[in-house]
């Protein structure tokens, strides 16, 4: 009974002292990342050709398209995708091509699938009738300042061996409590956890609502093809380009991207989807990724030792684990966009989601994407279960990775 009792001390201590150690340095890392920075501009800017691959009528579609017709930008271009003559998101586009009558807007229609990533398919067919080397890739979702092409532009001008620019991206919901706490998700875990990630000399993260590139660096690994059987398509260009012996750059721009979740169905079906693509991109780490979730772990590890003489040693590391997760939590709403107070009651509910979502991902082999079903095998790659085919009317087209 003492060895039991020991090992179970031993257990509950490492699990505070892990989880309040993760969660002060993924504080640390946000309120580091958050400083002012040098403002990387260039005194060339070559004109830029933006890649926008379309499907639906999302909230707020008009207002994101927008937003990229008003940069502070010499010379652009803006190719929008769609699959379908009938999607609704061609009337946006007409909408802003009537409105902006001096930009060159285009709108390219093609049904034709080159893989089972649809939204690598629409990109596809849609680089041909882009005019400029500098491509900019961005999803439907994401909405930017007027500064947006100048700054993530600018480190492909300045360094020749820079080969990739992406950038973080905060989850901004919409009015159900579904979105508030999916985009929590987006927010308070896996953007800190990139940020920790990447201060600390990991640049393995891509994120698909900015890809930055040169034309000739997509030549040189193969071109969009080699991505369109591909489920995390945006991590697996950042493989190739790093592989190509080019450097990927975090820009410090970060974007607005909409967050949208009807029911808790929705946003668990989702987050099953990143977690499974996760799992799929780094099998070795997934496993160890429950110490990523720092108050359920404190919470595991005070249960364990409340009832043992030295327990204010765990009670002092539970209070900074929780200190730290509020930091998180309370970060991305200093500017005011998103309820200061509204949503602290939520982050039991969501920190205990996260983990039900990993778990549930060790038994679960397909994922559901914009009305498909797919396998993942372990290179990342997308088997779709039932054929190939897609009607042109289908849902199954694709913009965005949500």
């Amino acid at each position: 009974m003492v060895l039991i009792h020991k090992i179970m001390l031993l257990i509950g201590f490492s699990s505070l002292a892990i989880a309040a150690g993760y969660a002060v340095l993924n504080a640390l890392a946000v309120l580091i990342w958050r400083l002012p920075r040098r403002d990387l501009r260039t005194p060339s800017q070559p004109p830029v050709t933006v890649l926008k691959p379309l499907c639906g009528l999302e909230p707020g579609l008009y207002e994101h398209l927008r937003s990229f017709c008003q940069q502070d930008y010499p010379q652009f271009e803006i190719v929008f995708g769609v699959r379908d003559q009938a999607d609704p998101a061609c009337s946006v586009v007409y909408q802003l091509m009537a409105e902006f009558p001096e930009l060159p807007l285009k709108v390219v229609i093609n049904p034709k699938l080159h893989g089972d990533n649809c939204k690598v398919s629409n990109l596809i067919n849609m680089l041909p009738h882009a005019s400029h080397e500098l491509l900019a890739i961005s999803d439907s979702d994401t909405a930017v300042a007027r500064d947006y092409l100048t700054m993530v532009t600018a480190p492909l001008l300045l360094d020749d061996l820079v080969g990739l620019v992406t950038c973080l991206y905060r989850g901004v919901p919409t009015q159900p409590i579904w979105s508030r706490l999916g985009a929590m998700y987006v927010n308070e875990w896996y953007l800190p956890t990139v940020v920790l990630a990447w201060l600390f000399g990991h640049q393995g993260y891509v994120s698909g609502q900015t890809m930055c590139l040169r034309r000739d660096t997509l030549a040189a690994i193969g071109g969009l093809e080699v991505l369109a059987d591909h489920l995390a398509d945006d991590y697996r260009l950042g493989e190739l380009v790093r592989r190509a012996g080019l450097r990927i750059v975090l820009s410090q721009y970060v974007i607005s991207g909409q967050h949208h979740e009807m029911s808790l169905d929705s946003v668990t079906r989702h987050e099953l989807r990143w977690m499974r693509t996760l799992r799929a991109v780094h099998p070795s780490g997934f496993r160890g990724l429950f110490l990523t979730f720092s108050l359920p772990l404190a919470a595991l590890g005070i249960a364990i030792t409340a009832w043992d003489s030295g327990s204010g040693t765990a009670w002092v590391l539970f209070t900074a684990t929780l200190f730290a997760r509020l930091i998180l939590h309370f970060a991305y709403r200093l500017r005011g966009d998103l309820p200061f107070l509204a949503d602290v009651w939520l982050l039991p509910a969501r920190d205990l989601l996260i983990c039900w979502v990993w778990c549930r991902s060790f038994f679960v082999s397909s994922v559901t994407w914009r009305g498909g079903e797919f396998d993942i095998d372990s290179h990342g790659v997308m088997h779709r279960r039932f054929g190939r085919s897609v009607a042109p009317g289908s849902t199954r087209c694709g913009s965005d990775a949500t």
